[in-house]
């Protein structure tokens, strides 16, 4: 998102996602250093992302009903993710054993509480005009027609051209290589990348070659029993 986006707002120019580093494009809301960057001095619309669940965001928040894309995953692949991130990033947690740090994921005593409980309260938002959903699979899937339909949803209409050039720009393999999106350029004493890529594989599913059969048993029965109530159809069901 921190790629697509930018080349949506800029047409396809690709200057902003070659230019600047990713969390100076697209700040992190809760990130100390966001509050150094004076976003109230940059033109709008202003491109901000975050990890927060929907009644954790800020009360302005409700009041400006800023159009949000939430992007959900399968939480395996995304348990598989977080666990080899906790590796390299030195201000995280070590993941521990992974059948240890699968329980803390399930039991949401991980950053950002339960993946459960995030995905349930943005699924439940009121101001559900202004956000659009969309997977990490549909992504993989389509990337142009999700592109496409991003670019309508933000009002912000592209031709063909310009969809298959943003479309390119943002394949895993080439957003790999830019070396303003890949945290090259963070410190390795806070992100060591030789024990695990920020950008790693960039595939769906990668939770196969990475659970057991019985942890894969056992987060199948907790997803079944937390997402029980949830009427939501998505990509990997």
């Amino acid at each position: 998102m921190q790629e697509i986006v930018p080349l949506i707002m800029s047409g396809g120019d690709p200057a902003p996602v070659d230019t600047i580093v990713n969390w100076k494009r697209v700040p992190w809301l809760e990130l100390q250093q966001t509050a150094s960057l004076e976003l109230e001095q940059r033109p709008s619309p202003r491109l901000l992302t975050t990890h927060f669940q929907y009644n954790m965001m800020p009360p302005s928040f409700f009041e400006v009903k800023p159009k949000v894309i939430y992007v959900t995953r399968n939480p395996k692949d995304v348990f598989t993710s977080s666990f080899h991130h906790h590796e390299a990033a030195s201000f995280l947690v070590d993941p521990g054993p992974q059948t240890q740090f699968l329980h803390k994921f399930l039991d949401g005593k991980v950053l950002f509480g339960s993946w459960f409980d995030h995905v349930k309260s943005w699924l439940n938002a009121a101001d559900e005009e202004h956000i659009m959903h969309i997977s990490y699979e549909q992504m993989i899937m389509d990337l142009k027609d999700s592109v496409g339909n991003m670019a309508q949803f933000l009002q912000k209409p592209l031709d063909h051209e310009a969809i298959e050039k943003i479309a390119d720009r943002c394949l895993f393999k080439n957003m790999k290589k830019n070396n303003m999106s890949n945290l090259s350029t963070v410190p390795r004493e806070l992100m060591d990348q030789t024990k695990s890529e920020f950008l790693r594989k960039g595939i769906v599913g990668d939770w196969k070659n990475q659970l057991t059969p019985a942890d894969a048993a056992y987060f199948d029965a907790v997803y079944k029993d937390k997402m029980k109530d949830v009427k939501h159809t998505f990509a990997w069901d």
